[in-house]
């Protein structure tokens, strides 16, 4: 069965946004894969309930509930919520350094289909000028629709890029 000219596309496009990651997963640096490596491991649901198993042992222990176990951090816990903390910030750095990359690839990502939408507008604007041409050629008056004409017009997309500098200026 042969693939229609969307389904065609479709599978392209989903090639070409594949293939940006697998690129820049290629160019990961080391530091790159051990921030993506610990974000995936913590960010795990066997992550947290060791944690939470954790941080039970060691508060059970410090409250003196069990005589057979001596207290080496007792209430507020000032050795855990350390630790804790310490913990709170690597873990932060790790996925800081994971976002900025999935930042660059989605950048990359916008780039591609920023590009893509100023092709198809192009190919857009020649079609329609084409099919004017011919609806001209059979007889059919379009001079009075205002609207085609507009569309008719290559789209002016440094007027657009300023506008919307404009607003996010703004």
């Amino acid at each position: 069965m042969a693939l229609k000219n969307n389904e065609r596309a479709d599978v392209t496009s989903r090639r070409i946004i594949k293939s940006l990651k697998a690129e820049a997963d290629k160019k990961r640096t080391l530091r790159e894969k051990i921030a993506d490596a610990m974000t995936a491991v913590c960010g795990s649901m066997s992550f947290l309930a060791i944690n939470a198993v954790w941080f039970a042992v060691w508060i059970i222990w410090n409250i003196g509930v069990i005589p057979q176990l001596k207290p080496f951090d007792p209430y507020p816990f000032g050795l855990l919520t350390m630790i804790v903390s310490l913990e709170a910030i690597i873990l932060a750095i790790f996925v800081l350094i994971s976002q900025n990359r999935g930042a660059q690839v989605d950048d990359l990502r916008e780039e591609v289909d920023l590009q893509v939408d100023i092709i198809t507008e192009q190919e857009l604007t020649k079609l329609m000028t084409m099919v004017a041409l011919l609806l001209e050629k059979n007889g059919v008056n379009i001079s009075k629709d205002e609207e085609l004409q507009e569309m008719l017009r290559p789209t002016n997309f440094e007027k657009i890029k300023k506008a919307l500098e404009k607003q996010v200026i703004d």
